[in-house]
């Protein structure tokens, strides 16, 4: 392990709050996120890049991603005994400042902060289908209070014939769609050069077996006919995240919240997935909102299951792309 130094934070704490951040999830594993220190205070910046206009149009999911990252530097800060307070969109001048975290005074953390934080080196997205076990209704009631966020609400779909028919309409949609492909195959990476890139997706990481209603469709993809689609579905639990309002505020929140429910969900021994792609629809966004009677505003299912095997991370950029110290 590098040594890293920020104004603050010895060496070894540095190491862990960059760490954690640099693990959240984020579309096509762009990781769209900075990391500014300085003493008493830390804040996450969106990147300028890159972009993906076409899987991402209005940045909902570069947004998400940057609030997954703000989640896990949170727990960070907590499980290296200090108290915090996390202030998000703090400076309308600066519109790529995401999060402001505020570093207080000695405070021992929570046991799930700290559970939730030894989740974060275990999370993975998992691409493939769930093992045939179901999921008791405690656990998702554990998993969906853990999603609780000022602004954001959680809920287990159970509409899963209207759900079916969405997502395989956005799964057909998008493998004939020509510039989703050729954006898709931009950010597929040979696994060799993961480690040179430290962004995008691993070929291996899209195994023959995925699913094709959880992204990443490609031209070949063999897209089940809608009643198997339906019984695959019905076999997995789907949570829904969803908004007060679509502001890029919410779509932080929301990302937010999401990895918080995914760290409860690895914690208590499960593997998820998220699905944020056919959302980028309108008509299936619409839909959505019509045929499950939602009053808020749909930014990302989440697919939880027990998987037979761990699932491998994904690459991550060098520290030094990540960290800015301040003064």
């Amino acid at each position: 392990m590098s040594t890293v130094e920020a104004p603050g934070w010895t060496p070894a704490e540095t190491e862990v709050l960059v760490r954690s951040m640099m693990r959240a999830p984020s579309v096509h594993n762009t990781q769209p996120w900075l990391l500014e220190v300085t003493p008493g205070e830390l804040s996450v910046r969106e990147r300028s890049e890159p972009a993906l206009p076409h899987h991402d149009p209005q940045g909902r999911d570069r947004a998400a991603s940057c609030g997954a990252a703000v989640a896990n530097l949170e727990l960070a800060v907590r499980t290296l005994g200090r108290s915090c307070v996390v202030s998000f969109l703090p400076e309308h001048e600066q519109p790529d400042l995401v999060a402001r975290i505020a570093v207080g005074e000695p405070a021992a953390p929570a046991i799930e902060e700290l559970r939730c934080y030894g989740a974060i080196a275990r999370r993975a997205s998992h691409r493939a289908p769930f093992e045939g076990v179901a999921v008791p209704a405690a656990v998702v009631r554990r998993i969906v209070a853990a999603a609780g966020a000022p602004g954001v609400e959680a809920r287990r779909v159970h509409e899963i014939a209207a759900v079916a028919r969405l997502l395989h309409f956005a799964a057909d949609t998008f493998r004939q769609d020509g510039a989703y492909q050729r954006e898709l195959s931009l950010w597929t990476i040979r696994d060799e050069q993961a480690h040179r890139h430290g962004v995008g997706i691993p070929a291996s990481r899209i195994p023959a077996g995925s699913v094709p209603w959880a992204g990443l469709v490609r031209r070949a993809t063999d897209i089940p006919e809608l009643p198997e689609l339906e019984r695959r579905l019905a076999g997995e639990t789907l949570l829904l995240i969803m908004t007060a309002d679509d502001s890029r505020l919410d779509h932080v929140r929301a990302g937010y919240a999401m990895e918080r429910a995914w760290l409860a969900a690895v914690d208590l021994g499960l593997a998820a997935a998220v699905l944020t792609q056919p959302l980028h629809l309108p008509e299936v966004r619409s839909a959505l909102c019509e045929d499950l009677r939602l009053t808020g505003f749909p930014q990302a299912l989440l697919r939880i299951g027990y998987a037979a095997e761990a699932d491998p991370p994904s690459p991550r950029r060098a520290v030094d792309e990540v960290l800015r110290r301040g003064p």
